[in-house]
């Protein structure tokens, strides 16, 4: 079976630099070339391929038991002729606190500006693509799927389809679970304060600990907030655990179930909108699926939704759908 070439470019970053976590602002971003990418002159379509919380682009490229690799997985679907030959970019848009949601916040940094006004550009200039909305896509899984999701409606110019996996939606069902395991585990850990100091070196993590970053890191990216200690505000008061709906407020504007009327004309001009979940998905983001779907079909803007038999974790395979669907969906 042929084989595409994975390349690691090394990106400066002038929009991360002096972002407000510290974190590097130098990135390690692969890019798959397909099978026959040096032997002519033909240009190719580009997905980009945004991984989960926690994750970076090089990690879809780790080896793992009984599964494929997206490199892997792509050299099979273009040899069994299911996916045309695309170029992948995956990026890294991954933080101290464990992600960025792909968007642009004054506590984590610009990471939307990153992917729309660096890479895409970056990527063009140097490869050989298909340097247009309609072969342009964004992809991914979980944290990945909602930012590609939120990418493709906020700048439909650059991105004419997008894939989603599990995306965050709907966050009443999706993250105030979290938020009740947060308020209590927070004093366990001795507070926000210790909490935000310690976490990256805390051993062992116990089965709360993702919970409490998690919550903590969307309050990060949903509800920044420069004169607030770490420059955000947490939508629960730590006390007495009481909601604060001001705040809860702020995280509903990042809700793509609530942004349908707002991006409407934008999610309409998209050649493909492409959303699944497994019908056990742990952070119940199935519903958030069928909420969206529910409004984009009232406004008769087209879509793919499609469930499975399966959970949030372990489900790369899904891509082999959402690879096609968007191969299909892309002009020739």
């Amino acid at each position: 079976m042929p084989e595409g070439t994975v390349v690691i470019e090394t990106i400066i970053s002038n929009v991360l630099r002096d972002n407000p976590l510290g974190d590097p602002f130098v990135r390690r971003v692969p890019v798959y070339l397909p099978p026959g990418y040096e032997s002519g002159d033909a240009r190719y379509p580009v997905a980009y391929v945004l991984t989960g919380f926690t994750g970076r682009g090089t990690m879809l490229l780790n080896d793992a038991a009984w599964d494929e690799n997206i490199a892997q997985r792509m050299d099979r679907l273009i040899a069994e002729g299911k996916v045309r030959p695309m170029i992948l970019v995956m990026p890294d848009c991954f933080t101290r606190i464990g992600g960025s949601q792909y968007i642009n916040s004054s506590a984590v940094g610009r990471y939307e500006d990153h992917i729309v006004q660096e890479l895409v550009p970056y990527f063009d200039a140097k490869y050989k693509t298909l340097a247009d909305r309609d072969h342009r896509a964004v992809a991914g899984k979980s944290s990945g799927g909602y930012g590609s999701v939120m990418l493709a409606t906020r700048n439909p110019d650059v991105f004419g389809l997008m894939a989603s996996h599990s995306g965050d939606m709907y966050f009443e069902y999706g993250y105030k679970p979290d938020i009740i395991k947060a308020l209590r585990a927070l004093p366990k850990y001795g507070g926000l304060d210790k909490f935000w100091n310690d976490f990256p070196t805390m051993h062992p993590k116990s089965g709360d600990f993702p919970p409490t970053l998690n919550t903590i890191a969307m309050a990060a990216c949903y509800s920044p907030n420069p004169n607030a200690p770490h420059g955000f505000d947490l939508p629960f008061d730590l006390e007495t655990g009481e909601l604060r709906e001001d705040v809860w407020a702020r995280w509903l504007e990042w809700d793509p179930v609530y942004l349908v009327d707002k991006y409407a004309e934008a999610l309409r001009s998209l050649r493909l909108i492409y959303l699944d979940a497994g019908l056990r998905d742990e952070f119940n983001l199935q519903y958030g699926a069928r909420i969206f779907v529910k409004r984009l079909k009232e406004r008769g803007i087209p879509y793919v939704h499609q469930e499975f038999d399966d959970g949030h974790m372990g489900i790369q395979y899904r891509y082999d759908v959402s690879l096609k669907a968007i191969s299909d969906a892309i002009p020739m």
